[in-house]
């Protein structure tokens, strides 16, 4: 939703978190589960705890790490604003690293530029836990699936 109108949040942070345990259990191995931290139905934030095997040679966050948390924190912010839509898809990403981050935390804070009926624009910037000057900046638009009426019934 834009302007200045209160939309709800179609999800909690709790019931994003135990859908994309139970629908992503991929997301719990490799890069790791996300935290989220706090959810409604513009912003989102959402914490990856880093660890050594999201660093790169040099002691830093890897790109691809960075990518991987902001991809994730558009897709929970999509979630939260407007449901369980597991076949939500990025259609569009675009992200700056700004500088290097520090081998801590990553924060990822999510803003909702505009919700259409097919499409939602997403802002996030990404800091490192304890640093207010963000890493990394990403705006991605993700295709919400048309619901057919007959899976609705």
């Amino acid at each position: 939703m834009t302007g200045g109108g209160r939309a709800r949040a179609a999800m909690t942070a709790e019931e994003v978190t135990a859908f994309i345990a139970r629908e992503f259990p991929q997301v719990s191995g490799g890069m790791g589960a996300p935290i989220v931290e706090a959810a409604d139905a513009r912003h989102t934030r959402v914490r990856l705890v880093v660890d050594g095997r999201h660093l790169r040679p040099g002691g830093t966050v890897s790109g691809p790490v960075q990518f991987y948390l902001v991809d994730l924190a558009a897709f929970i912010a999509v979630l939260v604003a407007v449901g369980p839509v597991g076949l939500a898809v990025t259609t569009s990403a675009n992200i700056n690293f700004l500088k290097k981050p520090a081998p801590t935390d990553l924060i990822a804070e999510t803003r909702i530029l505009k919700r259409g009926k097919r499409l939602v624009v997403i802002d996030c910037l990404v800091t490192s836990d304890g640093d207010t000057d963000p890493v990394a900046h990403a705006v991605l638009t993700y295709s919400i699936p048309q619901v057919e009426k007959s899976a609705v019934s």
